[in-house]
């Protein structure tokens, strides 16, 4: 007798975009995946990376035992074998180093599953160590801090009504590719098409002609690093033509006097000779958005991941806010999420807090707990009292996705002691001494807790498991649970209150979220659809629960002293003496290059829509037919090395050098060179068959640890000084010069 048939749906947790899936399975088996038509917030919309699910799941090279490193191999081995081994590895080495001898490092999928994110931070409270460190400041700290000096919690980062909006302004950000990114966003191609049906405008600033880009009614190239030049002309047009117009905004805002004073000096024919946008352009754009009724600016990678990201978001977020367009239908605009997380840690730690403590070696600020990963290779290698001797990963291959990353290789092999919690043998877990898998995300109970604070809509979707999972396997907040248990066992001084103990024995991470919702979403300024909703309600509806669209919610969502928003946080302000200092050393060298020097070219990154960093890459659907990981440049660049099309180059930094294929394209800025981020499967020791095949170079082995965002620590992916050049014993006519910056 065959087994029955069935369909089940859920949220695809492998971007943030949170769309809606229907998988029909026979059994155990998923026979398709496709676009949930009743869901309400993607309304049937999947990208290519849905059919995702089913290839991780089924993937024979994914680890379902946990795993010990030997010298003839990994060796499988029970799970009290490596709970037992590993909490008291760890806490052997916190008695004899100290509790920061410990890091660990969490990488983003760890965010895409709820139950992940409740287990681990009750992992770092029992570690006690404050080497902690995540992917948060590879990519979107910036976010955060302006977030928290502006808004007073690093949550509160306000997204596009992308729906209702009259003028998009698209600074860095590919949300076609992304699916929004701190905007989450299902099906952006629609809605930006809708956009525009709708007599609105979208404007993207971009060194590359994006997808986005191709769907714009403007397109403006701009120098990689110099966002924040543009960004400042904008509002000097703003001031000075007398277009401030904060609306409701001006009775809670504080040094709105100052900002136009602090602006003056930064005239577009400035910003003209940084950015490589005409002055004129630059007033048309200020005049347009100012004047356009329900506008929005949003910044993302290419603004985040340089030298000067939380002064760009700063300023974007001042942007939106003089001309009335923060808390506005149309505008940008904080959710009301049925778990709200902001409102839940009002009063608590999580609120954000900034430079309390510095790095061992090189003094980068901490923010929100967490120092910058940057610092994380050199506060392992540099010897002296702190150094990091052990270190915990979970859901992270930060080889491939933090900068220098063959540095980090280097300080992974001189560890003591190294974890991982994840089901992959990659490029970073290779190093590890266990690895301890997790389930796959499709045999946990999966709610958004992070999503929902981006997302463009308000609504809600608790998903319980879609398979059973397998015998000896463990989730991820069991495996946490299992070694906060054991070092809480060794070392009873880690055991929490007894209160505490029985709160956690009897908060699941399903009764967590139940709670939340009970009493998450009824604080100032809330969603009032929240006050009905139970967990029982949101399962009852498979498809989810719409709440509704963006609506003001100022001044009671403010986490801020006396709900006041402080146009000029003194670290931000003074952050603009850097830009200044680094647009004179620019000059400098500038002026100081021979003529016979050819100029430097500038590296920015992208991302593939096929794949979601490196997760895809074992996948055989994703990574067949053309090349994806090459080297995009312009054609008068290529020319002056020598290159071709479908040829190969050589791409070289202060940290190393990749060879890859060329593609020479008029969607380069010139000047500019891009490389996808998430391959570079090419290290040995490797268990993924197809990625192995398929490697193409890492990123990140150009990508400079030195070269961050100074204010915040943030890497700075986009903006790297590298030379290109043919391969050995191929025609060079002329060598690029590079300099430091």
């Amino acid at each position: 007798m065959s087994e029955r048939e069935r369909t089940s749906y859920r949220s695809c947790h492998l971007c943030e975009a949170m769309c809606g899936v229907e998988i029909r399975l026979r059994g155990t088996q998923i026979l398709s995946i496709r676009g949930d038509e009743a869901d309400p917030f993607s309304r049937g919309h999947i990208c290519p990376k849905a059919l995702g699910l089913k290839d991780v799941h089924e993937d024979p090279d994914r680890l379902r035992r946990p795993v010990r490193r030997t010298a003839n191999g990994w060796q499988e081995i029970s799970w009290d074998e490596a709970l037992d081994e590993a909490a008291s590895r760890l806490l052997e080495i916190q008695r004899r180093h100290g509790l920061d001898a410990v890091a660990s490092y969490f990488g983003n999928p760890q965010v895409h599953s709820y139950t992940g994110l409740l287990g681990g931070g009750r992992l770092l409270r029992t570690l006690r160590s404050r080497n902690r460190y995540s992917a948060t400041s590879v990519d979107q700290l910036p976010h955060h801090l302006a977030g928290y000096l502006l808004y007073g919690h690093q949550l509160m980062i306000p997204v596009p009504d992308l729906d209702r909006t009259q003028f998009l302004l698209v600074i860095g950000g590919n949300p076609v590719v992304s699916n929004g990114s701190l905007m989450s966003a299902p099906d952006v191609t629609r809605r930006l098409k809708d956009l525009r049906a709708r007599g609105g405008r979208l404007v993207v600033v971009d060194p590359r002609r994006t997808e986005t880009a191709a769907l714009a009614d403007t397109h403006l190239f701009i120098r990689p690093g110099s966002d924040a030049w543009l960004l400042l002309a904008i509002l000097q047009v703003i001031f000075e033509e007398q277009l401030v117009a904060p609306g409701h905004l001006a009775a809670m805002l504080d040094g709105l006097d100052g900002l136009r004073d602090l602006c003056l000096p930064y005239t577009p024919e400035q910003a003209a000779r940084h950015t490589g946008i005409a002055a004129d352009d630059i007033r048309r754009l200020a005049r347009d958005f100012a004047g356009a009724g329900a506008a929005v600016c949003h910044g993302r990678m290419g603004v985040s991941t340089q030298r000067f990201g939380a002064l760009c978001q700063w300023l974007i977020q001042l942007l939106n806010i003089v001309t009335g367009n923060l808390d506005r239908i149309g505008g940008s605009m904080f959710t009301r999420p049925a778990f709200d997380v902001i409102g839940l840690a009002s009063g608590s730690g999580q609120r954000g807090s900034y430079a309390r403590r510095r790095t061992r070696v090189r003094g980068l600020p901490e923010f929100g707990s967490e120092f910058p990963v940057a610092a994380l290779a050199e506060e392992i290698l540099t010897p002296g009292t702190g150094r990091i001797r052990a270190l915990v990963t979970a859901a992270g291959n930060p080889v491939l996705s933090t900068p220098n990353g063959r540095k980090l290789e280097q300080a992974l092999g001189e560890l003591e002691f190294m974890v991982s919690v994840d089901f992959y043998i990659n490029e970073t877990t290779r190093h590890a001494h266990l690895i301890l898998p997790p389930t796959f995300g499709l045999e946990r109970e999966h709610f958004d807790l992070a999503f929902h604070l981006l997302a463009i809509r308000n609504t809600v979707k608790y998903s319980p498991p879609l398979l059973e999972k397998q015998p000896g396997t463990l989730h991820d907040w069991e495996i946490f649970d299992g070694l906060c248990r054991r070092i809480e066992a060794l070392d009873p001084q880690r055991r929490p209150p007894l209160l505490a103990r029985l709160r956690s024995r009897l908060l699941t991470p399903r009764r967590s979220v139940a709670l939340g919702i009970r009493f998450g979403g009824r604080g100032a300024g809330l969603n009032p659809l929240s006050r009905k909703l139970s967990l029982q309600r949101i399962i009852a509806n498979p498809h989810g629960i719409d709440l509704g669209p963006l609506e003001p919610c100022l001044p009671a969502r403010l986490q801020t002293p006396q709900r006041r928003i402080d146009l000029l946080p003194p670290p931000l302000v003074a952050d603009l003496a850097r830009l200044t200092a680094a647009a004179d050393a620019a000059a400098t060298a500038a002026t100081a290059a021979t003529a016979d020097e050819a100029q430097p070219l500038l590296l920015i990154g992208r991302r593939d829509p096929r794949t979601n960093n490196s997760w895809l890459h074992n996948a055989r659907r994703f990574v067949k037919g053309p090349r994806r990981c090459t080297l995009l440049l312009h054609p008068q660049d290529a020319a002056a090395r020598g290159l071709v099309d479908g040829g190969e180059a050589v791409v070289s930094s202060r940290t190393g050098s990749v060879q890859l294929a060329v593609e020479v394209t008029d969607e380069m800025m010139p000047g500019v060179v891009s490389i996808p981020h998430g391959w570079g499967h090419d290290r040995p020791g490797l268990r993924l068959q197809v990625a192995s095949r398929h490697p193409g170079v890492s990123v990140n082995d150009l990508t400079d640890e030195r070269f961050l965002d100074e204010l915040c620590g943030n890497a700075a992916l986009n903006g790297v000084v590298v030379r290109v050049q043919a391969p050995a014993g191929m025609k060079n006519p002329q060598e690029p010069l590079t300099l430091a910056v």
